[in-house]
Order: structure tokens, then C-alpha cells, then sequence
């Protein structure tokens, strides 16, 4: 892959980039400076990356880019929740609220996972990544990341249950 296609690759992964990494610390002026050093590091190993494995190759750096920002901070600090209200659009008001509500208990809930879980329910259902996909990324085995899956599955059914009225 030449560097030229950094440009292309920047246009066609940074939104999902940015929610990956927003979802993961939460304060948006954060998201932007690990972004930035993200496509900083893609731009100096673009050759390293083969053309159909762009996506988890990115999340693999904005990971890494993660927890290399996390050390230097020693500490993550969720300030902003304005990623979960921007995934739904409802019509009335209380329909907003009822959905605000949920998307709340839900950031909660996903928050209070333990880290390796929180990254499996994070990759494959937000950032529709394949098992194979996320469990490479994680460096994980296949049957391991699927355990981590189900486990962090079952954590939020239990949340659910215990916080809900449904």
C-alpha cells in the first residue's frame, strides 16, 4: 500500500475511527488528539497494512494509541455522553427521553464491564467488526473472543434486569 492512499483511507475509516475511540474515552477533545495520533502512526506504517485488512488494522492503532494516551493521563475521565444521543433520531419528545434513558443506563452498564469485555461488545456490535476481525485486533483467540462476547452479553442482560422496568 502506498502512502498516497493515506489520504483515501483517512476519508473512507475516520468517522468510524472516531466513534471507536469516543466510545472508548468518552471526552470528545481526547477523541480528536488520539485520532490525530492515530492516522500519525498509520501514516509512518501504512506499508505494513495489507489493502483488505485497512479497518482492523486502524482499530488496532487507535487501540494501542488508546492505551498509550491512557498511560500518559493515568486516568479516563467520562465527561460527555453526546455519541450515544446522536445514534437515534425519535420523533417526539418522549419518545427522546425514554431513549436517552436507555442509551444512559446502556453507557453505564457497558462502562461497568470489565475492560476485555467492554473491547468485545465495543468492536463487535458498535463497530460491526467480524469475530475474526475483533478477536485479532484484541489478540485474543477466536473461541476466546466469542467467551468474552457472551460473557459481556450476559453482564448486560443482568444490568438490564436489575435497573430495568421493561
Amino acid at each position: 500500500m502506498k502512502r498516497d492512499d493515506l489520504d483515501r483511507i483517512y476519508q473512507k475509516y475516520m468517522k468510524d475511527v472516531y466513534r471507536y475511540l469516543y466510545s472508548l474515552c468518552r471526552d470528545h477533545h481526547m477523541t480528536e488528539d488520539i485520532l490525530q495520533e492515530t492516522f500519525y502512526r498509520a501514516y509512518l506504517h501504512l506499508e505494513n497494512c495489507k489493502d483488505d485488512q485497512v479497518k482492523p488494522w486502524l482499530f488496532r492503532v487507535a487501540y494501542h494509541a488508546f492505551i498509550d494516551a491512557k498511560r500518559k493521563n493515568k486516568r479516563t475521565i467520562i465527561q460527555d455522553i453526546g455519541f450515544f444521543n446522536t445514534l437515534s433520531q425519535p420523533s417526539t419528545l418522549e419518545k427522546q427521553v425514554m431513549e436517552q434513558e436507555r442509551w444512559d443506563e446502556l453507557k453505564l452498564a457497558i462502562d461497568e464491564l470489565p475492560e476485555q469485555q467492554k473491547q468485545a461488545i465495543l468492536l463487535y456490535e458498535f463497530h460491526q467488526m467480524s469475530y475474526q476481525e475483533a478477536s485479532d485486533l484484541m489478540k485474543v483467540g477466536l473461541s476466546h473472543f466469542k467467551i468474552l462476547l457472551f460473557r459481556a452479553r450476559q453482564k448486560l442482560r443482568q444490568q438490564k434486569g436489575k435497573g430495568g422496568s421493561e
